[in-house]
């Protein structure tokens, strides 16, 4: 995420305080991206080193300057609309780096692995679904002036991500099912139903955009 641009295109629309642009940024990203104040002034400060914007006018009663941009500032925001998003690497994955540590760990058993993570990843799909109804309720908000909630196109992207993490663990379990040979671990494949946790094992119902799957019960479905 880019805070840099993020902070010129809400400066393209006029000046603002530097509480303003946090809580204006927060607002119309759902609160995905919660930005430190802090990091918004130091940020100002740098493009006001860059001479993209400038203090406009004298600060208040309360010792805030508000923002402005400059005319290289304007078009790098406009720039920034125009120019697409490149396709950069992804960050180093925990779950991804620790499921391939346990297949290549042999007092690992990656199944459990997998069937640890798809249980938690399930319940925040299943917590991500509830914001979506609760967000979509009628009379719950105003309608948005372009016919988009940006709240909503947010939060279904961070849904998309928690269901695309579901497949991939899904693919991973079918690889490992498909190819004992190719493991470096004594763990057996998994049969139709896991072991149960204590005896008991609950089924988490299945959702239009994933089938279901058996999670122990070590937390709330």
């Amino acid at each position: 995420m880019s805070v840099r641009q993020s902070l010129l295109a809400l400066l393209r629309e006029g000046p603002r305080y530097g509480a303003l642009l946090k809580a204006d940024f927060e607002a119309r990203t759902g609160g995905t991206w919660p930005l430190n104040v802090g990091q918004v002034y130091t940020t100002l400060a740098r493009l006001e080193r860059d001479g993209l914007v400038v203090g406009d006018g004298k600060p208040d009663e309360e010792g805030r300057i508000a923002y402005r941009l400059t005319e290289a500032g304007r078009a790098e925001a406009d720039s920034w609309w125009l120019a697409p998003v490149g396709v950069a690497e992804p960050a180093r994955d925990e779950l991804v780096i620790k499921l391939a540590l346990a297949i290549a760990t042999p007092t690992v058993d990656p199944y459990a692995v997998i069937q640890t993570q798809r249980g938690a990843t399930m319940r925040h799909l299943q917590e991500l679904t509830r914001l979506k109804v609760a967000l979509t309720a009628p009379l719950t908000a105003p309608p948005a002036t372009i016919g988009v909630d940006p709240e909503l196109l947010v939060l279904e992207h961070r849904l998309f991500a928690v269901e695309a993490q579901l497949r991939w663990l899904d693919h991973a379990e079918a690889s490992l099912a498909a190819n004992p040979a190719a493991r470096h671990t004594h763990a057996a494949a998994p049969t139709t139903q896991p072991a149960p946790i204590n005896g008991v094992t609950t089924r988490i119902s299945a959702t239009p955009s994933h089938p279901a799957h058996t999670v122990p019960t070590g937390g709330t479905p």
